[in-house]
C-alpha cells in the first residue's frame, strides 16, 4: 500500500497523525526483532515534549562479525566536535549496553520554530561523534522544512540530492566515520518520501562493517492495519 498524507483528509478525518507516531516505532521494533543479529536489542522510546519526540534505540550487547559495506549515496567530511551539547544519558551499566543506533520519527513539533528544529538538529553531531548511527523518518506533510538539509548546513555541507529544492518528507540514514590519516566524514543514505509512493527500505548501522535493511514499508502497512487506517 502507497503512503498516506496523516495530516490532511481523508486520513484524518478519522484518525489523529499521533495514533500513528505512537504505533510506528512499536512495529520497527517488531520488524527490526527479526533482522537484528545476535547480541543486538532494539526498544521504542515515546515522550512528549522533548526535541527527539519518537524514536526506537538499539543496542549492542556483543561483538558481532563484520558485513560487508554497501555504498553509501553522499561522503563529505565533516567536523563532529565543534557543537554545543545539552543532555543528560543514562545506561544501564549492570547489562553492559552502549547505545549505536536511534531512529528518530518527525513530529510536527520537531519542525515547527526555528528553535525547534534547532534542539533537533543539535542532538545529532553529538550522538554521530560518538558513532552512533543517526536515521531521521520524516512523514510530516504539513511542516516545510527537511531536518538533514539544515544539519549539512550547519557542517557547511549540502547533498546534491536536495536540490533544487529539498523534499520536506523523505528518509535518511547518518553514519560518521574516523577514517585513519583522514578528516573525519560523514556518509548518508538519502530516500525521498511521496504521498501515493511505497516506503523506502533504510539502511541501519549496527557498528562501523554490520548494518541490516529496515523495511518501512512493512513496518508502516503493520501499523496502519493495527489502527484499521485504509
Amino acid at each position: 500500500m502507497p503512503f498516506r498524507d496523516h495530516f490532511r483528509s481523508p486520513v484524518n478525518d478519522t484518525q489523529s497523525w499521533d495514533e500513528l507516531h505512537g504505533m510506528w516505532p512499536g512495529e520497527i521494533v517488531r520488524s527490526l526483532r527479526g533482522i537484528l543479529p545476535p547480541g543486538f536489542r532494539a526498544g521504542p522510546n515515546v515522550h512528549l515534549g522533548s526535541p527527539f519526540e519518537v524514536d526506537v534505540s538499539a543496542y549492542d550487547l556483543d561483538s558481532r562479525e563484520p558485513e560487508s559495506e554497501s555504498a553509501p549515496t553522499l561522503t563529505v567530511e565533516a567536523d563532529l566536535s565543534e557543537h554545543d551539547v545539552y543532555e543528560v544519558q543514562i545506561y544501564d551499566t549492570e547489562r553492559g549496553r552502549t547505545l549505536v543506533v536511534a531512529i528518530e520519527i518527525v513530529s510536527p513539533a520537531n519542525k515547527d520554530r526555528p528553535k525547534a528544529r534547532d534542539k533537533f538538529i543539535g542532538k545529532a553531531p553529538s550522538l554521530l561523534e560518538k558513532e552512533v548511527c543517526v536515521s531521521i523518518v520524516d512523514v510530516v506533510t504539513i511542516r516545510q522544512a527537511n531536518l538533514y538539509a539544515e544539519l549539512l548546513e550547519r557542517l557547511d555541507q549540502r547533498d546534491p540530492a536536495l536540490e533544487p529544492v529539498a523534499p520536506h518528507t523523505y528518509s535518511v540514514t547518518l553514519r560518521a566515520r574516523k577514517p585513519e590519516k583522514h578528516r573525519p566524514q560523514l556518509d548518508a543514505w538519502f530516500y525521498p518520501i511521496t504521498v501515493g509512493q511505497p516506503l523506502p527500505t533504510l539502511p541501519i548501522w549496527l557498528t562501523p562493517e554490520l548494518r541490516v535493511l529496515l523495511p518501512l514499508e512493512i513496518c508502516y502497512e503493520e501499523a496502519c492495519a493495527v489502527l484499521g487506517i485504509a
